[in-house]
C-alpha cells in the first residue's frame, strides 16, 4: 500500500524528481505503519529506481532513468543530449602513452607503441554519471592529441578531421564500481554499474578507437529495438 501510493504520486508528478520525501518517522505516522514496514516499502521503491536513499541526508525522488541505446552508432554525449539532458564533460587526463596490454590487444597495436589516452567524466545536471576512458592508435591519435574534447564527442571530432567511423563492436556487462572511479565520481565503491567496452573501426576495418565507459546503474537503462533483421545480441555466461 505504501509503495503503491508513493509510486502513483511519483509517476503522476506530485513528487518531483530531486524532491525529498518527509522524514521516515513522519511517513510511518502518516501511513500508520511501523518504521520497519516503511523501510521495506522505501527499499522496494529504491530497487525499482524510483527513489534514492542517501545516508545522513534522506530519501529523494530519483530522476527518470536515461536510455543507453544499442541500435545506433553515435557518441554517448550525443545520445544523452538527444534525450534533453544537460551534459557537461570534465577532462580528467589527456596524453600520449603506452597502453596496457589488454588495450593494445583491442586496438591491434604493439603495447610498446604510444597511443592517445583520453579520460573523461560525464556530468548530468552537474552530477557525475559516466566515467569514460578512450584510447586511439597513434595513426589517429597523434594528429588529434592536442584538441579540446570538453565540448564535443570523439566521433564528432573524428568526422571533423576526416576520420570515418564505419562500425563498432560492443560488450556490455554488469559490474561493481571500483574504488578509483568511485573517488572521481564521488560515489561509494561497490555500487552497481554497467561497463561498456566498445571497439570502433574505420573504413579499412582497422580499430580507430577503444572505449570503456562505466555507467552508474541508477541513472541509465539499456534499451534496443528488435526486428527480424535488426540488432544482433549475443548473451555470454560469465565464469566466476
Amino acid at each position: 500500500m505504501i509503495a503503491d501510493d508513493l509510486t502513483a504520486k511519483i509517476r503522476a508528478g506530485e513528487l518531483a524528481p530531486g524532491s525529498m520525501l518527509p522524514p521516515q518517522k513522519e511517513l510511518s505516522s502518516r501511513y500508520g505503519v511501523t518504521l520497519v514496514t516503511l523501510r521495506q516499502a522505501l527499499q522496494r521503491l529504491e530497487d525499482e529506481g524510483l527513489v534514492s536513499q542517501e545516508p545522513g541526508r534522506g530519501t529523494f525522488v530519483a530522476s527518470p532513468r536515461l536510455m543507453y541505446r544499442l541500435d545506433s552508432l553515435r557518441g554517448l554525449a550525443e545520445d544523452l543530449k538527444a534525450q534533453g539532458q544537460a551534459v557537461t564533460t570534465h577532462i580528467v587526463g589527456q596524453d600520449m602513452r603506452r597502453p596496457p596490454a589488454w588495450v593494445a590487444a583491442h586496438l591491434d597495436v604493439p603495447a610498446t607503441r604510444r597511443v592517445l589516452r583520453l579520460e573523461r567524466l560525464r556530468l548530468l545536471s552537474g552530477r557525475p554519471a559516466v566515467h569514460q576512458l578512450s584510447w586511439a592508435p597513434d595513426r589517429v591519435g597523434l594528429r588529434l592529441a592536442d584538441l579540446d574534447y570538453s565540448g564535443a564527442s570523439l566521433y564528432a571530432v573524428f568526422a571533423a578531421h576526416g576520420v570515418v567511423v564505419h562500425r563498432a563492436s560492443e560488450v556490455l556487462r554488469p559490474a561493481l564500481l571500483d574504488e578509483d572511479i568511485a573517488a572521481l565520481m564521488h560515489q561509494e565503491a561497490g555500487l552497481p554499474v554497467f561497463v561498456s567496452d566498445r571497439v570502433t573501426y574505420g573504413l579499412d576495418n582497422r580499430p580507430i578507437l577503444f572505449d570503456r565507459a562505466t555507467i552508474l546503474g541508477t541513472v541509465m537503462e539499456i534499451r534496443t529495438e528488435r526486428a527480424a533483421t535488426g540488432v544482433s545480441l549475443q548473451w555470454t555466461r560469465q565464469q566466476n
